[in-house]
């Protein structure tokens, strides 16, 4: 494609390149986060005292007079970088907001003790509130990003360098996820076989248009995505084109270290980026366990007439056992026993090689993926079992008993493994969890190499809010239903 063409594919779509419009949505998602985490606080405090036919105390509707309050909660925010809010790592979001409502719910309390010298059950009611704030405000958040990436306002334009396999992946992640915020405009090559566009996005090939597309366009951010390009190459790009843009990313050529908490060490003047296994430290696997056996006991008291309805039901519509344990490698190798509700008729496994010599296709699907979309061994109560992914519950077990986490890597099979080539090792030095980024991310509609890096990110990238965020998106993917059978 040629300027003067992208000049008139350019102007009939996008109206703004600023991230002012979608700064003020966040801060508008935030504001109705807090107020309705207030709320809620109010309520269940309210709640208790109707109960107990206490029909006096604070009026719940005084929570409105707290909004006063929302320019600290902001100030805080834009503190920890949630401003615009777009290309955010997930962990890092639920923690910024997790200290911001702190800091703010703190802050409100610290001024009612100073100004009433008592403490009152409005003090109870702020505690109940920031217990619901952090889940509340992604809520907002996701329904903010929702709302830009399926309405006209559309996201923050930005320029692709490099029309490659690693330009082409991050243009496929920037259109696949709705809450990267930017959204590729043109992709720059020098290349003229990398084509003319690429997913109706235009391309053109002359790296050195930077300048003209800021003057021109006043697109602000640039997304450099050539790392075999030489030094020499790279530093002419930077320097003459890509230093137009007030913003730039540049994607490394390491994608095995995928670690969002990458920090930056000076070498006398050699920077070098610094990393940590953070699953390796003792004081992490300690909080993770009792996180672990924390949620387990308390929701497995709340979930447990449910399982028994459950276990009920796979014993009334087939004969067998209600569990399924099946064998899988846990941390460091050692094999266990991963116990499921049962979804399959009995002699499953003695039945599945029939199916596969029989037909050709189911063969080449199990080789690939190690399911069948359409798995005939299936038991009619299995097939929603497994669409719903509750038959995963019994692994509950597994985690109290130590042999699993509630998040982490997939749980494999020892023939799985090969299909990891050298990240096998890796993924083993952590326990395979109940949920994880694969889970949350298309499940079995992902292929492997897909699956080895939503591991991988998880390894590098751990931290208790990665946990916290992976909990709180499973029960949303469990609804939908999607990539899982």
């Amino acid at each position: 494609m040629i300027p003067l063409e992208f000049d008139r594919w350019f102007t009939s779509k996008y109206r703004r390149t600023s991230s002012a419009l979608t700064a003020t949505v966040m801060v508008v998602a935030d504001f109705i986060g807090l107020m309705l985490s207030i709320a809620a606080g109010f309520f269940t405090v309210k709640l208790y005292h109707i109960a107990i036919n206490d029909w006096g105390g604070f009026s719940f509707w005084s929570f409105l007079t707290y909004w006063l309050y929302f320019p600290i909660f902001v100030l805080i925010v834009w503190i920890m970088h949630l401003y615009p809010g777009v290309a955010l790592a997930p962990a890092e979001e639920t923690r910024g907001f997790a200290t911001a409502s702190l800091l703010t719910h703190i802050s409100i309390i610290n001024a009612r003790y100073i100004e009433f010298g008592t403490i009152d059950s409005v003090y109870v009611a702020y505690v109940v509130s920031f217990l619901f704030s952090v889940i509340i405000l992604m809520i907002c958040r996701g329904a903010a990003h929702s709302i830009i990436s399926f309405t006209k306002m559309r996201g923050i334009p930005a320029v692709i360098f490099g029309a490659g396999h690693t330009g082409r992946l991050v243009v496929d992640r920037m259109l696949k996820a709705n809450r990267i915020g930017y959204e590729p405009v043109l992709i720059l090559d020098d290349d003229p076989d990398s084509g003319d566009s690429y997913r109706n996005i235009p391309i053109i090939h002359d790296t050195l248009l930077g300048p003209e597309l800021v003057a021109r366009y006043n697109i602000k951010m640039a997304i450099v995505a050539m790392p075999n390009l030489n030094q020499a190459e790279m530093t002419r790009m930077i320097n003459y084109s890509v230093s137009a843009f007030r913003y730039n990313v540049l994607i490394p050529d390491f994608f095995s270290i995928n670690n969002i908490w990458m920090s930056v060490r000076d070498f006398g003047g050699v920077l070098g980026f610094a990393t940590s296994h953070k699953l390796k430290m003792y004081w992490n696997i300690a909080i993770k366990r009792i996180l672990d056996v924390g949620l387990v006991v308390f929701g497995g008291i709340v979930i447990l007439p449910f399982l028994l309805f459950i276990a009920l039901l796979v014993k009334v519509s087939s004969p067998g056992p209600v569990l399924y344990a099946h064998k899988r490698l846990g941390l460091n190798g050692k094999s266990f026993k991963a116990y499921k509700f049962r979804s399959m008729v009995l002699d499953a496994d003695k039945k599945l090689e029939t199916i596969l010599n029989a037909d050709p296709r189911l063969s080449a699907e199990w080789k690939k993926t190690q399911k069948l979309k359409n798995d005939p061994r299936v038991t009619s109560i299995g097939k929603f079992l497994r669409r719903t992914s509750f038959d995963e519950f019994p692994q509950l077990i597994n985690i109290l008993k130590g042999d699993m986490s509630l998040v982490g890597p997939r749980p494999v099979t020892e023939p799985e493994l090969e299909k990891y080539g050298e990240n096998a090792q890796r993924i083993l030095t952590v326990k395979p969890g109940l949920t994880g980024l694969w889970q949350i991310s298309g499940r079995s509609d992902t292929d492997y190499a897909e699956r080895v890096s939503y591991d991988l990110y998880y390894l590098q990238s751990w931290s208790v809010w990665i946990d916290l965020w992976i909990l709180y998106r499973t029960p949303a993917v469990i609804f939908k239903g999607k990539g899982a059978y």
